[in-house]
């Protein structure tokens, strides 16, 4: 079971009326490994996510989660599968309503069905984790700075020790320090779980900093993938523009001029 890939995707394809977002996209993710997507807004890195976690359902192709295909799962193997992941979203997506620990626990409650006391436990030791102490606990969202709801919206998505921790845009709308104390974050919380981590992001210093592997996707599909230590020497004309951020290359910018 352990050279069972942790996550599969097979030929995925997925479109929007004429717009093709996924193109017979085929990706691994290896059991206990950090591998990161780069590529440019619009080229799919969301959506695929979203197949993966059956929130959006491809065209076509197969995705596999340990083995099983996800997409032929009942809806209660669905369920319990979906238990595997945690996940940290672009925006911090905390309810406001809700205080932080509540926020954080809102898997255990909602999810599990655990009781109110143990799941605010937990959510007070996942704060900590994340270097947050047990008073941030009781305050609300509105109440948190950036780079402290992005602390938040990580111990929310390790509350329930995943197995799969999906980052989507980690470290967007932080400034250089913070954006560093969260990939630091993020690197010990996969460490400490054994987890699988599978991140989405166009910050080329985070995606060196917390990946074992990348991958890029343009137009729809994984054009290159390979070790940290290779992006540099890739040798695909794509990669190599992306991550240096230059305007020539084969990757063009629509730019509407008056």
């Amino acid at each position: 079971m352990t050279d069972v890939p942790k996550i599969e995707l097979r030929n995925v394809s997925k479109r929007f009326g004429p717009k093709v977002v996924l193109d017979n996209l085929s990706l691994t993710v290896t059991r206990g490994t950090s591998l990161i997507v780069i590529g440019g807004s619009g080229t799919g890195k969301s959506v695929m996510l979203k197949c993966v976690l059956g929130i959006l359902r491809p065209d076509k192709g197969e995705i596999f989660v340990d083995g099983k295909n996800v997409l032929k799962m009942s809806a209660s193997d669905r369920e319990e599968n979906l238990r595997k992941f945690g996940m940290l979203f672009q925006g911090g997506a905390l309810f406001d309503s809700l205080s932080v620990w509540e926020n954080v626990a809102f898997g255990l409650i909602q999810g599990r069905k655990m009781k109110r006391k143990k799941a605010k436990d937990i959510a007070i030791e996942k704060l900590a984790k994340v270097g947050l102490g047990a008073e941030v606990g009781a305050l609300y969202p509105a109440e948190l700075s950036g780079g402290m709801q992005k602390r938040v919206g990580l111990a929310r998505a390790i509350a329930t020790d995943p197995e799969i921790i999906f980052f989507d845009e980690p470290t967007t709308g932080l400034d250089p320090i913070m954006a560093d104390v969260i990939n630091d974050l993020i690197i010990d919380s996969v460490k400490d779980l054994g987890a699988t981590a599978l991140s989405i992001t166009h910050d080329m210093s985070s995606a060196r900093k917390i990946a074992d592997e990348l991958a890029m996707i343009y137009k729809g599909e994984i054009i290159w993938k390979g070790p940290r230590s290779q992006i540099d020497d890739s040798g695909n004309e794509y990669v190599d523009q992306f991550i240096h951020g230059r305007a020539e290359g084969p990757i063009k910018m629509e730019v509407l001029k008056p």
